[in-house]
């Protein structure tokens, strides 16, 4: 079995049953991941793989710590052996060290789990930002509201999101300049 393979097959294995539109949203985030093939090149499988792995540790048969981010990063290290760039990238997608912070885990997030290259990071938090619980593209800003509206602005996703959300804004930007160059360099003069 590939890697692409196994992360697909993985990760609907511990959300479609429990969490389908947590689902959903992980196979709308890979999607999103594949659309980013041109400005990733080599690591286009990477990102992908991570996309679709990305939200495992809501799954109630690995949860442990209540955060997403570290559960699932701990569960593709210990139980599954999985890349490590893979693991670096759930661990910390999606400005996950501010959530980490707001829920005390901080120090324990940055002491087990190195950051993966910004531009990874960059891109794996666009395609979690602009997809929807449902799996369907939206823009940042939006994504943004929805979380703050599903949560509530003083719930700890509600403050840590709202932290985010000028990181989250300006990696959007990055990785839409990175998709336009891409773009005006491939036009014909």
């Amino acid at each position: 079995m590939g890697l692409t393979e196994w992360a697909y097959s993985l990760s609907e294995s511990l959300l479609s049953d429990p969490l389908p539109r947590r689902w959903e949203h992980s196979l709308g985030v890979a999607k999103r991941a594949r659309s980013l093939a041109p400005i990733v090149g080599g690591d286009a499988e990477l990102l992908e793989v991570a996309a679709v792995l990305h939200d495992i540790g809501y799954s109630p048969a690995i949860a442990a710590t209540g955060f997403h981010p570290l559960d699932g990063a701990r569960f593709l290290r210990e139980q599954e052996g999985a890349d490590e760039r893979v693991v670096r990238l759930v661990a910390h997608h999606s400005c996950a060290l501010l959530e980490a912070e707001e829920r005390g885990l901080r120090r324990e997030l940055e002491g087990e789990f190195e950051l993966e290259r910004p531009e990874l990071v960059d891109a794996l938090l666009y395609c979690d930002m602009t997809t929807t619980p449902d799996g369907t593209q939206t823009t940042p800003a939006e994504r943004l509201d929805e979380i703050v509206q599903r949560y509530g602005p003083d719930t700890i996703v509600g403050r840590f999101i709202q932290r985010a959300a000028p990181e989250i804004q300006a990696a959007a930007r990055r990785v839409d300049e990175r998709l336009a160059q891409v773009s005006a360099d491939s036009q014909p003069m």
